[in-house]
């Protein structure tokens, strides 16, 4: 499968830069082994929280 990285990045709504930017099968693998979620599963303001645990995922989508 081809990497869209282009296309990724002008949709990444992640307000971190880092070297998975664009790259989001690096970014979700990323996060799963660190137990956490990537900052697209997220609502702006959460996501700027930078806290990127599943339970922080969990009281966001409750809280929409």
């Amino acid at each position: 499968m081809e990497c869209k990285r282009e296309r990724n990045e002008t949709m990444c709504t992640c307000s971190f830069s880092c070297t998975r930017k664009g790259l989001c099968c690096e970014c979700v693998k990323h996060h799963r082994e660190k137990g956490q979620l990537p900052g697209c599963y997220f609502s702006e303001e959460m996501e700027k929280t930078g806290d990127r645990s599943i339970e922080a995922f969990f009281r966001d989508w409750q809280a929409r």
